[in-house]
């Protein structure tokens, strides 16, 4: 089956050019779009395998385009092709979505290599970006995002312990703090992680890679 295409840039020139080498190679084009708001609306109508989306696409980006057109419809994938190679443009696209990232300077044989990757589900980049987007996500692994909720060490602690479960007495027992304390401890955590009860305690425990083994 050939893989379907829409291909999405504001100069016409170079979009016909685009959707013509394709075609000639092999691809299905099923549409073409110049701004990010027919871009949307016809994706949504034609459902392509891959979008090859522009950035610069005038008072709405492509960044925004490519966040509406893989919320809308999961089985469609955006790479974008773009004359910018700005690190931060290359973050922003992906952040938003799409699954790659090709500068315009890409040869025929790349861009139709990249489509393909694209379809079958790889994340495909222009050399040297591919780099620039893993060390961020590995930053941002690292770093505490301020929206998630922050437990105290004690918390964590007795988190742990509920999740390899232990009563209130046994936890107090083993940290040498009152019944009351440790149960004030769960009370805490449940609210800051908005759960309802020891199950989904365990279960936030066993997601976040806590050591919750059972003990002998």
């Amino acid at each position: 089956m050939s893989v379907s295409v829409m291909v999405v840039d504001d100069h016409p020139l170079w979009r016909d050019g685009v959707a013509r080498d394709l075609a000639e190679r092999g691809f299905e084009v099923v549409a073409t779009a110049g701004d990010a708001a027919s871009a949307v609306r016809i994706a949504r109508a034609v459902r392509p395998d891959v979008v090859l989306m522009d950035l610069n696409l005038g008072e709405t980006t492509g960044v925004e385009a490519t966040t509406m057109i893989t919320g809308a419809l999961e089985g469609t994938r955006v790479l974008v092709l773009s004359a910018s190679g700005e690190h931060s443009d290359v973050l922003e696209a992906v952040k938003a979505g799409a699954s790659g990232y090709l500068v315009k300077s890409a040869s025929a044989e790349e861009l139709v290599e990249a489509v393909n990757r694209t379809a079958a589900g790889d994340a495909v980049f222009t050399a040297g970006l591919a780099g620039l987007v893993l060390g961020e996500y590995r930053r941002m692994a690292a770093t505490p995002d301020e929206d998630k909720p922050q437990l105290t060490e004690r918390e964590t602690e007795v988190l742990r312990l509920v999740a390899k479960g232990l009563t209130a007495r046994q936890i107090a027992n083993r940290l040498v703090i009152s019944h009351r304390t440790v149960e004030n401890h769960v009370q805490s955590t449940l609210r800051k992680l908005q759960l309802h009860n020891r199950v989904e305690l365990a279960r936030y425990a066993i997601e976040h890679g806590l050591d919750v083994e059972p003990e002998d």
